[in-house]
Order: structure tokens, then C-alpha cells, then sequence
């Protein structure tokens, strides 16, 4: 094996990362960070100034080969998600990471007395990336942008589904980075299963819930932190007294982002019961507006692969053969859903109940699910049914009946009237809780990901801790021991008598 001293390489020397082995470039990015020390402030911006370059100099190779990667994928969906939309993020960790870096005097009043305390934010070490297909770029660079704001070395693994992107990041990434930096993994270098495996100092996943319980299995092995960016089926609530016609138009809208295969897409959504025949036929109305045909229709996102459109379509034909009712956009003269180009129209479920699959399985496709309901304790209860998905989608006003939904509910996150905006703020982390995730990221959020919050304290103090707390015990050492416990009796009593009154 290449030992880290042998394999070194120059910053400016293009080197693809597949003319290494995935231990042997674990191996160099470790050897450099132990090298190089912490990376200053101007180190760190340039290497997230570097990244953007890359987005932005190959864009059009990259919505060129993400389009063919999905068979037809909007050049302005791709450029909006995997282009444009990871420079938000990016700039904001730019600007923001010299303040964020900077030590944190935590009491400076204690300080004067003899005890100083300082909190530093270091760089945990090397970083691994992997991402799902998706959003193959957006998911793994802007966790890259963190971890480099963060002061981190990342390998960086995107899906080998959308494998013609991969290449072409593999490819010009020497172009930008040296290996010690930034590698991105192929599937030459083996699955994402063997990537799991290596002894990162942080991993961090993006992807079904069912693979992140391996790669948590297998970080467990190492001892390795992570981060797991998971789905999940994110129910939607249309508030009582709100528009149809708006409701319908959001939801129709936010289902169908990129062939409905996002995490965030609402995946069921319950809508008054004596409202349930409007909302769907506008939801209907809506699609055959947007669509006016589908299977030539370049606008229209292909399924990712033939494993998930069979699957979607058998979810689809199990609730049907169930008693489920399908409604269906077809535009006129064409044969839906198509195999061939993997298009699947915008689907409508009504009457879906407990042992259909599609109750269990997050759709991942142009499917909606609609249930009735009579009062909110009814939605509430079959969410909380459900597993805690990543966001919650709310239709209707900020309001009672919201603060009630809120506080009865868990989520990774809520989204009142738009499509997953807290992915543009800089001050709301973008995560899950429970199965649809563990971590979050985005804004200073991710640059405390993947930092270590590192306590320094210096004590000039007259008096010694480790004297008090070793023996012998004297006298005064009980007579302390014993002021304490009298001081925190009458502090708890206090504290008790008060909320007993409260």
C-alpha cells in the first residue's frame, strides 16, 4: 500500500482521483491535514471560492449530463438546484466564515477573577460525502462548502445512478482542487457500501432511510460521527377555511419539482372532507394546465431509472387493485405511463387505507394521496402514525389551528404555503429528527457540523480544584461540603414551592 508520505500531492498538481485507491486517499488527506495544521481563514475561502468556480465554469456540461442521466430533466431545474442553488449557501459560509472561526471569550467577568475560558471551533479532519441521485450536486456540495468553512479535507462520494454527473465532476475537479483537498469517489472505486467503511472523522449521508441505517452500522464500526439526511412521507394539512383553489395550486405545484423525486415533496396531504372532490379535480386542472403533453415533453422529468418507475407504477396498480381510485393526466394521443421513456403521468389516490403499500412507502413520484378529514385531531393522529417525516407541509393562515398542528406533531422542519423556503434561509437548519434524520446543516449550522466545539480553560484562581476534590479532606473541606448542600436544599425548595404555585 501507497503510504501517505509517498503519495503526496502539490496543491496545482491535477491529479484525478482515480489513479488512487479510496484507503489511499483517506490515507493523503489525513497525512496533509496533520501536515498543513489548521487552515486559515483566506485557505478556507478560497477553497469554497473554488468549489462555486467549478459549479459555474462547467454548468452547462453539468445540466447537460444531469439531463441525461434522469432521460429529460429541465436545464433550468437542474441549473436552479445543482448549479445556481448551491451558491446560496456557499456565499453565506464565505462571508461568514472568519466570524464563526474566531475563538469565543464565553465570561469575560470570570476571566477577571482568574478563570478563563475560551471556546475554539476545530476542524474535525477529513470529511466523507455521499449523496443521493436527486439532487446529486446540491446534496454534496454544500455539505463541502461546510466542511471547508469548517477548516476539513473532504472526500466526496455523489451517486454512481446519476453517474454521467459524477464523471464529469471527477474529471475537472484536478482542474480546481488537489487531491489532499477535495477527491471525488467513483464507482471505480467501489460501492457506497465500501465508502461507509472508511474511518473518516465524520460521515455524512444523504438518502432513503433504509440505507442510512447501514452506513450508521457501518460509522458505528469506526466510532464515526454522522449525519444522516434522510426522506420520509411528508404529509400536508389544508387549513379549514383556506382557498381550494390556492391549496390545490401549491400542492399540485410543489408534488410534480423534479418528477416528485425530493425529499421534501408532500407526499399525502388532508384536505376537508366536504372539500375533497374540488381540491382534486383542481389539482387535476392544475397538471393538465402545466402539462399539456408529457411523454415528448423535455420540461417533464423522467423517472430516475427503470427500478423506480416499476416501483412507483406497482404502488400505483397494489392501492387501485385495492379499491384505491386513480385519477390521472393523460394528455390526448399519448400511451401513459411509458416504460421506454420512464414517464409516469401526475397521479391523483383517493380511497387509500391501511395495507395498500403506498400507506407505508414514500412514493417518490408524481403520486398524491388525498384523505378527508373532519377535525385536526384526526390528521394529527395519522401523521404521528406515521414516523416523523422531514417536513410538514401546512396550507392556511399562521394561526391557532397551525400553533395546534405544530405542538402535536414532529418533524424535521414545517413549511406554511411555499415549497421548502427554509432551504433559502441562512438562519434555519435544513434536517430531520427520528427516521427522516439525525443532524442538520445549512448556514452556521453546517459550519458546527463539522466542527469540534473545543473547550480551553486557564485558571490563575487562588484556590485549587483538584486540591478540594482529592484528600485528605479537612475540616473546612466538610464545612464547604456541607454550605453547599444547605445552599442547594433551599435553592431546589424555593424552585419547588414555585412551580407548585405556578
Amino acid at each position: 500500500m501507497t503510504k501517505p508520505a509517498e503519495a503526496a500531492v502539490r496543491a496545482g498538481d491535477k491529479v484525478s482521483s482515480e489513479s488512487h485507491s479510496l484507503t489511499e486517499l483517506l490515507e493523503i488527506q489525513k497525512a496533509a491535514f496533520l501536515r498543513d495544521g489548521i487552515p486559515d481563514a483566506s485557505t478556507r475561502i478560497d477553497r469554497i471560492n473554488r468549489l462555486g468556480q467549478m459549479l459555474l465554469d462547467n454548468a452547462d456540461e453539468i445540466t447537460a449530463a444531469l439531463d441525461e442521466d434522469f432521460g429529460t430533466r429541465p436545464k433550468e431545474l437542474s441549473i436552479a438546484a445543482d448549479v445556481a442553488g448551491c451558491m446560496i449557501d456557499l456565499t453565506h459560509q464565505r462571508r461568514s466564515v472568519e466570524k464563526w472561526m474566531a475563538e469565543d471569550n464565553v465570561s469575560k467577568l470570570q476571566g477577571l477573577m482568574g478563570y478563563k475560558q475560551r471556546l475554539r471551533h476545530d476542524p474535525l479532519g477529513v470529511v466523507g460525502i455521499m449523496g443521493p441521485w436527486n439532487f446529486p450536486l446540491q446534496l454534496t456540495i454544500v455539505p463541502a462548502g461546510s466542511a471547508f468553512a469548517a477548516g476539513n479535507r473532504v472526500l466526496m462520494r455523489p451517486s454512481s445512478i446519476t453517474a454521467k454527473t459524477t464523471d464529469v465532476i471527477a474529471r475537472v475537479a484536478p482542474d480546481y482542487f488537489s487531491i489532499e483537498e477535495f477527491a471525488v469517489v467513483t464507482s471505480k472505486h467501489g460501492g457506497g457500501s465500501d465508502f461507509a467503511k472508511l474511518d473518516v472523522d465524520h460521515m455524512f449521508f444523504t438518502g432513503s432511510p433504509e440505507v442510512g441505517k447501514s452506513v450508521a452500522q457501518e460509522a458505528a464500526k469506526n466510532l464515526t460521527p454522522v449525519t444522516l439526511e434522510l426522506g420520509g412521507k411528508n404529509p400536508a394539512i389544508v387549513d379549514p377555511v383556506q382557498d381550494i383553489t390556492e391549496a390545490a395550486n401549491f400542492l399540485a405545484d410543489a408534488r410534480m419539482v423534479n418528477g416528485g423525486q425530493v425529499c421534501l415533496c408532500p407526499d399525502y396531504v388532508f384536505v376537508p372532507e366536504s372539500k375533497v372532490g374540488e381540491f382534486t379535480e383542481k389539482v387535476v386542472a392544475r397538471w393538465r394546465k402545466n402539462y399539456p403533453t408529457i411523454l415528448k415533453n423535455g420540461e417533464y422529468t423522467s423517472t430516475i431509472n427503470e427500478k423506480n418507475y416499476n416501483r412507483i407504477v406497482g404502488l400505483i396498480d397494489d392501492a387501485v387493485g385495492l379499491g384505491a381510485t386513480k385519477t390521472q393526466v393523460i394528455p390526448a394521443g399519448e400511451q401513459l405511463p411509458d416504460a421506454d421513456a420512464r414517464k409516469i403521468p401526475p397521479t391523483v389516490l383517493t380511497g387509500v387505507k391501511a395495507g395498500m403499500k403506498i400507506e407505508e412507502d414514500e412514493v417518490f413520484g408524481p403520486v398524491l394521496t388525498v384523505y378527508p378529514y373532519r377535525n385536526l385531531s384526526e390528521a394529527i393522529d395519522k401523521i404521528n402514525s406515521a414516523g416523523h417525516p422531514l417536513t410538514l407541509y401546512w396550507v392556511g393562515d399562521d394561526n391557532e389551528n397551525l400553533q395546534r398542528v405544530a405542538d402535536n406533531t414532529r418533524s424535521g422542519s414545517i413549511s406554511g404555503n411555499d415549497f421548502a423556503l427554509h432551504l433559502l434561509s441562512h438562519g434555519l437548519p435544513f434536517g430531520g429528527v427520528g427516521r427522516s434524520g439525525m443532524g442538520n446543516y445549512h448556514g452556521k449550522f453546517g459550519f458546527d457540523t463539522f466542527s469540534h466545539a473545543r473547550a480551553v480553560t486557564v485558571s490563575t484562581m487562588p484556590i485549587s480544584f483538584a486540591q478540594i476534590m482529592s484528600a485528605p479532606f479537612t475540616k473546612s473541606d466538610k464545612r464547604l461540603t456541607n454550605a453547599q448542600m444547605k445552599m442547594w436544599n433551599f435553592l431546589q425548595s424555593r424552585a419547588s414551592r414555585k412551580s407548585a404555585k405556578g
